[in-house]
C-alpha cells in the first residue's frame, strides 16, 4: 500500500490499511535510533516546523528528534514567544510559515478541529500533535506499536483506558485505532468522566476498575486533567486515587503480565502509584522511546506523498532510508 494523503489529522478517518502502513514504516525506523550515527537521508532538504500553542515535552521533542533523525531542518514555534501574542490567527501564522517555503507544521492547539482547519488553508502538510479534546494520533500510534511490541498482536487484545475520558484526545486516537486495528476497548472512569453515548464508538464502559482489570492484557492510565474542571465537578485527587488509581493490590487480581501504559505527564499518587510506574508491568519509557519511530514514520510517509502527488522522483527509495 502507498500512503496517498496530505496530511495527518486523527486515526478515525484512516482505514485499517493505512494505520497498518504507519506502524510498518515506525517498526522500520526503530533501528535508526540504534545506530552510532542517528540519521538517515529520508527528508534531507525538507523543512519541518513545530508550532505549539500548548505546553509539550514529550511529543515536541519527539517530533525534533524525528525529524532530525530523517535529515530535515527543524523550526519549533511556541506560541507564548510568537506574534501570537500580538494578535494573530492560527491561519495567519500558518500561511506566513507556509510562505517561507517549509514543508511540513507539526501543529498542537487547545482548539479541538484547530489542525484541520489549518489543513484546509494551507498547500504545505498539518500533522496534528493534539488538538483540544479531540485527537493526539501520533501518541495513539506509539502506543499501539508498544503494545504489538509486548504481546505480539492487537488483534483480540482487550485494552482498558482508565480515568479523564471526556477530556482525553488520547482516549478518542486509541479508541478509533485499537477498534479499527481488532482489540476491545474497555473504558474506566468516575461517570461525570464519560462522554454520553461514547458506546457508539464500538466500545464497553464499566465504572468498577477491578471488574474492568480482571480479563484486561493491558491498561492505558490517563492523567487527571484536573486543569479543566470549572464546576468543581471532579473528585478530589485522594477519592480518585482511591476509586481508580493503578496501585500494585489492583493488579495483583489482575493477570499477571498486564501491560501497563501512561501517556504523560504521570501524576504520581493520583493516576497511579510509583511501584507500579517504575515496575516491571510497565511500558511508560518504552511508549516514549517508540515515539521517535511513529512520528518518523508520520514525517516520511507525508513527505514521500508529497512528492509523489508533485510528480518528483524520490532520491531515496524506501528501504535505502531506512537502511
Amino acid at each position: 500500500m502507498v500512503w496517498t494523503k496530505k496530511d495527518l489529522l486523527g486515526l478515525e478517518d484512516l482505514s485499517k490499511e493505512e494505520i497498518e502502513l504507519l506502524l510498518t514504516t515506525a517498526e522500520s525506523f526503530k533501528e535508526v535510533s540504534t545506530r552510532e550515527i542517528k540519521k538517515v537521508p529520508a527528508l534531507r532538504g525538507k523543512t519541518v516546523v513545530n508550532l505549539f500553542y500548548e505546553p509539550s515535552t514529550r511529543t515536541r521533542v519527539s517530533f525534533e528528534i524525528a525529524a532530525k533523525r530523517l535529515s530535515a531542518d527543524v523550526i519549533n514555534i511556541m506560541a507564548e514567544t510568537s506574534s501570537v501574542k500580538k494578535g494573530e490567527t492560527l491561519i495567519d501564522t500558518g500561511t506566513n510559515i507556509q510562505a517561507l517555503k517549509t514543508d511540513i507544521i507539526v501543529v498542537r492547539h487547545n482548539c479541538s478541529g484547530a489542525a484541520a482547519m489549518l489543513a484546509r488553508h494551507l498547500d504545505i502538510s498539518v500533522v496534528n500533535a493534539g488538538d483540544g479534546w479531540h485527537e493526539h494520533p501520533t501518541q495513539a500510534l506509539l502506543d499501539i506499536l508498544t503494545l504489538k511490541e509486548r504481546l505480539g498482536r492487537i488483534k483480540g487484545l482487550n485494552v482498558v483506558i482508565v480515568g479523564d475520558i471526556a477530556h482525553s484526545r488520547v482516549a478518542r486516537s486509541n479508541i478509533w485505532g485499537l477498534t479499527k486495528l481488532g482489540a476491545q476497548v474497555t473504558l474506566c472512569a468516575p461517570s461525570m468522566l464519560i462522554p454520553p453515548a461514547i458506546e457508539k464508538l464500538g466500545v464497553r464502559v464499566i465504572d468498577d476498575l477491578g471488574t474492568a482489570l480482571k480479563c484486561a492484557d493491558a491498561v492505558n492510565v490517563l492523567r487527571m486533567q484536573f486543569e479543566r474542571d470549572e464546576k468543581s465537578a471532579f473528585p478530589s485527587r485522594m477519592e480518585y486515587f482511591r476509586n481508580f488509581g493503578i496501585t500494585k493490590e489492583r493488579l495483583s487480581k489482575a493477570k499477571k503480565d498486564i501491560v501497563v501504559m501512561h501517556p504523560g505527564p504521570l501524576n504520581r499518587g493520583v493516576e497511579i502509584s510509583s511501584d507500579i510506574a517504575d515496575g516491571g508491568n510497565s511500558v511508560i519509557l518504552e511508549q516514549v522511546t517508540n515515539g521517535i519511530a511513529a512520528r518518523m514514520a508520520v514525517l516520511f510517509l507525508i513527505a514521500q506523498a508529497r512528492d509523489i502527488s508533485a510528480g518528483k522522483t524520490n532520491e531515496f527509495k524506501e528501504q535505502e532510508n531506512i537502511n
